[in-house]
């Protein structure tokens, strides 16, 4: 699979044991000749740190060496604060992680880290970010690698290190051709293509939330008008739930606006569906079938397997997911859905974290990030 012959991978293999990577754990069976040593990785040799940055919440998670997850923390954030001053809280979690767990910054071998913009793989770098402009070019890999300096630092997009964790560690791993959707401040997704994460040329693959879903749409935070999330994420539900109240549409909207100082919240008209709040639940539709209605044009385009539902916004309600299925299955070629499954991710809120240090495995082993560790 690497293209070694067997004296270079004999050879390969020696080393990462000397280095204390692989360890033996015992023998195989004989095929006839000698027994074939057993190897496993060494999840002692060093921790792997995730970051899932969202609009509004940091997510963090420690992994040992083998990614499986000691420690995660969750806590509010603004991504509109400078970068680093996000940067710096999500070092300050990890080293108190590291510290409960007995470990050093010196034994953390990598960093993924997701953020929610345009990332430009190959430097890891945000270009353009209509939700974090104070962060446009800032060197993230070069900033967490000042509080643990001999890691592997990889920046992506967030919704791909979600479509990755899903790929990683959902129930359903092994799928070749899905979508993550991530509805939340704004809407984005990840597209797993054959297998792996696909980016485009540029990085900015599955950047949906800036599709054109109506043209006499309201301006959306990135200059354009009528764009996806501007009409169906999260702050343009709660903005129509707080006009459906001050219209007198809505009393339990009304109620709620009263109880929380003149504010509303997705989470809010959400719960106003679930009480049978009509003016709820015709919001909350009218977002899913827009935002179905564009995931149909993927389908047709990419024919994927499953699309995958996930971020805070898709915690409103059976009815928010029921109406992007309906949009999808009325709009897109009956061939390209007859097996299409659009459901919630089974991953959940750990996608993200999972998903970041899933991103650092092939990263581990080249030769920039051995060079990080000698």
């Amino acid at each position: 699979m690497m293209g070694y012959s067997r004296a270079r991978m004999t050879s390969f293999i020696n080393d990462l044991i000397e280095a204390d990577i692989l360890r033996e754990v015992g023998e195989g069976a004989s095929q006839g000749g000698r027994r074939p040593l057993i190897l496993e990785i060494n999840g002692d040799y060093g921790y792997i740190a995730g970051y899932d940055i969202g609009a509004t919440s940091i997510d963090l998670a420690l992994a040992n060496f083998r990614g499986d997850i000691l420690e995660h923390c969750a806590e509010p954030a603004d991504v509109r604060n400078d970068a680093d001053i996000v940067l710096g809280r999500c070092a300050e979690i990890v080293q108190e992680m590291l510290e409960r767990q007995g470990g050093t910054a010196e034994k953390v071998v990598a960093v993924g880290v997701g953020v929610p913009g345009p990332v430009e793989f190959a430097k890891g770098l945000l270009i353009a970010p209509p939700l974090m402009p104070a962060w446009e070019n800032f060197p993230i890999k070069k900033f967490v690698a000042q509080s643990f300096p001999n890691a592997t630092v990889v920046v992506d997009n967030d919704v791909n290190i979600m479509a990755i964790g899903e790929a990683y560690a959902g129930k359903r791993n092994g799928l070749k051709n899905f979508i993550w959707v991530k509805i939340g401040t704004g809407i984005g997704s990840g597209i797993i293509a054959n297998g792996e994460i696909y980016r485009g040329a540029n990085g900015v693959a599955g950047n949906i939330g800036h599709v054109e879903a109506d043209h006499k749409g309201p301006i959306c935070r990135c200059g354009n008008r009528g764009c996806l999330e501007a009409m169906a994420a999260g702050p343009p539900i709660a903005k129509r739930g707080k006009e459906g109240a001050e219209a007198g549409r809505s009393q339990f909207l009304a109620k709620r606006l009263e109880e929380n100082n003149g504010k509303l919240t997705s989470t809010d008209v959400g719960d106003a569906a679930a009480s049978g709040d009509i003016t709820a639940i015709e919001i909350i539709r009218d977002s899913g079938w827009l935002i179905g209605s564009v995931l149909a044009g993927l389908v047709e385009f990419f024919n994927p397997e499953v699309i995958y539902i996930g971020g805070g916004v898709s915690k409103i309600g059976f009815t928010f997911l029921s109406s992007i299925r309906q949009a999808i299955l009325q709009r897109a070629n009956p061939l390209s859905t007859r097996n299409l499954h659009v459901e919630y991710s089974e991953l959940g809120d750990m996608a993200g974290v999972v998903g970041a240090i899933s991103l650092t495995f092939p990263h581990i082993f080249t030769p920039d990030g051995l060079n990080n560790r000698r």
